[in-house]
């Protein structure tokens, strides 16, 4: 599993650095306001991180479903993610007083970035590049033939 956590990470180190040079290009020359720029550049980063992972980390795998449906699915499990981190830094803000830049930036980019994280890992592992092998009992794959199994 490590060379697969360190997959995951390095695609993710790409995406994070690519949403974050394009916000900073897009507010700083194309002249578009925080929340447009956030939008484009999150969606930039999903494509980043979605084809280091299909590319990278996850390429060897037989997959169970079409890639239109993978790249949907990896795209809601990083909202939720980015859930994941408005949620932390609302609940320190707003419900617990801790109204400090500082207490934003380790709400939000620290306990809610490492809970997102996590949360994104899972997501991208069991839902998004989930292998083939799950299938009905009894419903043999192409590949097997119609032999019984050794065990009848």
């Amino acid at each position: 599993m490590l060379p697969e956590i360190a997959g995951f990470a390095l695609s993710g180190g790409a995406a994070y650095a690519a949403d974050l040079a394009l916000f900073i290009w897009l507010r700083g020359h194309a002249g578009l306001g925080p929340l447009s720029a956030k939008a484009l550049s999150f969606l930039a980063g999903c494509g980043v991180a979605y084809n280091g992972n299909a590319l990278g980390t996850y390429r060897r795998r037989v997959l169970a479903t079409p890639r239109v449906r993978r790249y949907g699915v990896f795209f809601a499990v990083n909202a939720a993610g980015a859930g994941v981190q408005l949620l932390c830094l609302a609940v320190s803000h707003y419900a617990l007083g801790l109204t400090g830049a500082r207490a934003d930036v380790v709400s939000g980019g620290v306990v809610g970035m490492a809970l997102a994280t996590a949360l994104r890992f899972w997501g991208t592992r069991t839902l998004v590049f989930r292998t083939a092998t799950r299938r009905s009992r009894g419903v043999r794959r192409a590949d097997e033939g119609s032999r019984p199994t050794w065990t009848g």
